[in-house]
């Protein structure tokens, strides 16, 4: 301990540049700090300060030292953070970017909001590209591969896109069993908001398919209701449509040509500290949303209503 001391001195005497101005932040003399860091030096075999009658300066040896003392004691004052935030319940507003489609998340969100009442919960639901750090989002729901350096991620689940349409549509219009049969299908098709793009359907890429779009929208929910009520063929997540599949509302066609999957991802910006809030927040998600059979991703990131970033291609 004594050894300790004698390191606090010599960081607050770095800070200073004085033996008087880091004893009376200390409530020591200048007298019985100069002796600590005599005792310092002689320990350790070198000189860690040029002394004058006017000012003290580093060396070398003390410019590296004092290097490590500082990491020392960042580490043993967040350990102890750490351990105080342990006995504590999460609190403070939690900003999460997410899709547009609400429906997966709307349960285990507000589980969440219920297990934790000292925490603020702010949602961001959008199609628009984020920047998690630069927007201070704490965590962000995305699908993709990460390749900045500066975020990581924990896996959430996976899903399918599949083509569906109302039974009565496919009586009046027939049954496709082939790929190329679509192009006399009615296509309802997501278009992003964002980007102004359509949004690709997971076909192969030959042959190649000329769909004869009926109705563009931004809006997944809308293609949903679109497809229900007969207008035409959609391309829709399986978390989406899996009651109106179940209880043959919806009917899916080419399941063999539209084999596809998805990883959904929460991420959020590498640290080597987590603030409570976000640890139970990765925790809760990571454990609830893979237990729900209904939880899946959102497809894929760069034609998919998910909110993203750069840091994920």
């Amino acid at each position: 301990m004594h050894s300790f001391n004698g390191i606090q001195i010599f960081v607050k005497v770095c800070e200073t540049m004085s033996f008087a101005q880091a004893g009376q932040r200390l409530g020591l003399s200048a007298s019985a700090v100069g002796k600590s860091i005599s005792r310092l030096e002689s320990r350790l075999g070198v000189r860690l300060f040029h002394r004058s009658t006017r000012a003290i300066h580093l060396t070398s040896e003390g410019a590296q030292y004092i290097e490590h003392c500082q990491r020392a004691i960042r580490e043993i004052e967040e350990g102890g953070r750490r351990l105080s935030e342990k006995s504590q319940a999460p609190r403070g507003r939690l900003r999460v970017s997410l899709p547009l489609v609400c429906g997966p998340f709307q349960s285990t969100l507000m589980r969440f909001v219920k297990d934790y009442p000292e925490l603020e919960l702010e949602l961001d639901f959008s199609d628009r590209l984020v920047d998690i750090i630069e927007e201070g989002f704490d965590a962000v729901v995305r699908t993709g591969q990460l390749t900045d350096s500066r975020l990581v991620s924990r896996n959430l689940g996976k899903c399918r896109l599949l083509l569906a349409g109302a039974p009565e549509y496919f009586s009046a219009n027939g049954f496709p069993v082939s790929i190329e049969e679509l192009e006399t299908h009615s296509c309802l098709r997501f278009k992003s908001s964002t980007t102004g793009k359509l949004q690709p359907w997971p076909l192969p890429e030959t042959p190649h398919v000329n769909l004869r779009t009926r109705l563009t929208c931004s809006n997944i929910e809308m293609l949903h209701y679109a497809a229900l009520g007969g207008a035409g063929i959609a391309c829709l997540p399986d978390f989406l449509i899996g009651d109106s599949l179940r209880h043959g509302l919806l009917k899916t066609v080419l399941e063999s040509e539209t084999r596809n999957a998805i990883d959904f991802h929460l991420v959020w910006p590498a640290s080597n500290w987590c603030p409570p809030k976000l640890r139970v927040f990765i925790e809760f998600m990571a454990n609830h949303f893979l237990n729900n059979s209904d939880s899946v991703a959102l497809g894929d990131h760069e034609n998919w209503p998910v909110s993203e970033t750069s840091a994920l291609s």
